[in-house]
């Protein structure tokens, strides 16, 4: 299939469901009102609740939600062919992982902006709190954890985009203050920091800045160690002074980004057309492939549905959004368009990198030759820097086009990786924060409730996890072979409690959350049974009995929301404000 033509088909097609689907759920199922009180205007503290338009609050929570997480999935899951990565991003992202981030959205901010874990207790039972508690909180350790080594990966790899990521706190800061303290003009003040930001790319290039070693630590466990101050900075400060603004600007570098490469597509498809060198179904996989099914749906996973996004929807955005008829654009919108850089990350890696890929002796291969060589090992078992390396290759091909040079395309690309894995790394912690306020709120244990504690505590624990295994600051790579299935058994769990709150609306509407949460489950458990061999296997013990417990603690939550289900009495528990008109 023509590559352009690829990119309309789908890009027309999550436009129409946003019409059409989204619509549909926001009037028929959810029954949005714009009269229901919403927690960031019936709990406003101008800290964490704070109502925030609507364009703004899309901003976070795209970037929030993102992460590197659509970037790296399709760059891997290419690997079974273009058409498999595609279908998934397409109709999972319109039935499963937007529905699944709309609804959660909904669900929280009827519940006081609460986490799912409070929600869960409230649907199902109070035991479930605590499963769902220890799921969410180790998914949330990892991502933290992990993400302090993916950014200085970036930074080692890029160096001339570690100044123009400082850069924008700065911006990000001076944007909040304009807006909030001095009702400047959104848009004037957006454009203002959007081209503060991209001079600040400019100059970093022209600074590249490479960490050395001090302190006994290497760059990599140094870099861990002042992303994670920068993280608690980040969680305890008011939302609007540095995590929205940072946030909203980039956005605008994501859609200015996408914009290139739409571009690119555009353009070299009229120059002479740009074919997809990957094979449509990858018959010649490379030793150590993991099978298609199930574990594309699992490595695949943010272009299409993710656990963390559920997070992220009942956590900072939940307590912003000033509306219940914004959530559709905010929870909906944000997918779809996550889909839709997934799909261009798809073309990057399956027809741009076919362009040109130049090898280290000078050699310069086209066509599906350059796509074999880079993919010619299971690229799951590579660093994080050579799974970025083709998607980054293929980015800065396309926009070659556009007369782009391709040092300042990688640079671009450099900036908006990293970037985004710093959004996802602080909105992480604050997520962290909130839940263990919530459980320790439960439990009466009034000093971990507070900001400060509570997020001094999410920041040590993902310190101690980083630098189990030394001072490089990887120790969270040792449970990183877990996260995908947690993830999506995650999102399984939340489309649970999702479908458990539509039930107790009568009629067959929760249908349209219990399908996507009866294949996540079969898919994911089927994934986590497969992992649980291998990692036997492999005599993986540390994996094996933490990788059996979240298993163990799946069922067991799947088991009493089954029961919770079948029965017709309404389980309460206290804490949570009444809903409004729904």
């Amino acid at each position: 299939m023509d590559t352009l033509l690829l990119m309309l088909i789908c890009g027309g097609g999550y436009l129409i469901a946003y019409h059409t689907y989204g619509r549909f759920l926001a009037k028929k199922i959810f029954k949005l009102n714009k009269n229901t009180p919403v927690p960031s205007r019936e709990l406003q503290d101008g800290i964490d609740y704070v109502p925030t338009k609507k364009g703004i609050i899309f901003g976070h929570h795209y970037t929030s939600i993102a992460g590197t997480g659509p970037i790296v999935g399709p760059a891997i899951g290419i690997i079974w062919g273009w058409l498999p990565a595609v279908l998934w991003v397409f109709f999972g992202c319109i039935f499963m992982g937007a529905v699944h981030d709309f609804g959660s959205l909904v669900v929280s901010m009827r519940n006081d902006g609460k986490s799912l874990s409070e929600v869960a207790a409230k649907y199902i039972n109070i035991r479930v709190r605590f499963i769902f508690f220890a799921v969410v909180f180790l998914s949330l350790l990892i991502v933290i954890a992990i993400f302090g080594v993916v950014i200085a990966a970036v930074f080692t790899r890029f160096p001339i985009c570690v100044l123009a990521v400082w850069l924008q706190i700065p911006i990000a800061v001076a944007l909040g203050f304009a807006i909030y303290k001095k009702n400047a003009n959104v848009a004037v003040a957006t454009a203002i920091a959007v081209l503060g930001m991209y001079l600040c790319i400019a100059f970093g290039a022209e600074l590249p800045i490479k960490l050395g070693s001090a302190f006994g630590m290497p760059a990599t466990g140094l870099w861990v160690v002042i992303l994670l101050i920068y993280a608690w900075v980040a969680s305890t400060l008011p939302v609007t002074t540095l995590l929205q603004p940072r946030d909203y600007i980039n956005a605008w570098q994501l859609f200015i980004a996408m914009a290139l490469l739409v571009s690119g597509v555009i353009t070299t498809s009229l120059k002479g057309g740009l074919p997809l060198v990957a094979p449509a179904v990858n018959t010649s996989l490379p030793a150590g492939t993991l099978p298609i099914w199930p574990f594309m749906f699992v490595i695949i996973a943010c272009g299409a549905i993710s656990g963390f996004h559920s997070l992220v929807a009942s956590g900072t955005s939940p307590k912003q959004v000033a509306a219940e008829p914004d959530s559709l654009f905010v929870g909906y919108g944000s997918m779809l368009l996550e889909g839709t850089l997934a799909l261009l990350v798809t073309i990057c890696v399956a027809a741009g990198i076919g362009m040109a890929l130049k090898l280290g002796d000078g050699t310069v291969l086209t066509g599906s030759a350059a796509w074999q060589h880079q993919y010619s090992c299971w690229m799951g078992a590579k660093g994080l820097s050579d799974k970025i390396a083709p998607v980054v290759q293929g980015a800065a091909n396309m926009m070659g086009t556009l007369g782009i040079p391709e040092a300042v395309g990688i640079t671009l690309m450099g900036v908006f990786i990293a970037s985004f894995a710093g959004t996802t790394l602080d909105t992480s912690v604050r997520i962290q924060r909130y839940v263990i306020s919530e459980l320790a709120s439960d439990l009466k244990l009034s000093f971990l409730t507070n900001r400060w504690t509570a997020t001094t505590f999410a920041v040590l624990t993902a310190a101690a996890l980083a630098f189990a295994t030394g001072a490089n600051g990887k120790g969270a790579m040792v449970l990183w072979p877990l996260f995908g299935t947690a993830n999506q058994l995650l999102a399984a769990l939340a489309l649970l409690v999702i479908t458990l709150y539509l039930k107790r609306k009568g009629g067959l509407k929760f249908i349209v959350t219990a399908l996507p949460c009866v294949i996540m489950l079969v898919v994911t458990n089927w994934a986590m049974v497969e992992n649980e061999r291998l990692f036997v296997k492999n005599g993986n013990w540390l994996l094996t009995v933490i990788g059996g417990g979240i298993f163990a603690l799946a069922l067991w939550m799947t088991v009493e929301a089954l029961i919770t289900f079948f029965q017709f009495h309404r389980p309460t528990v206290s804490g949570c404000r009444a809903e409004g008109s729904v």
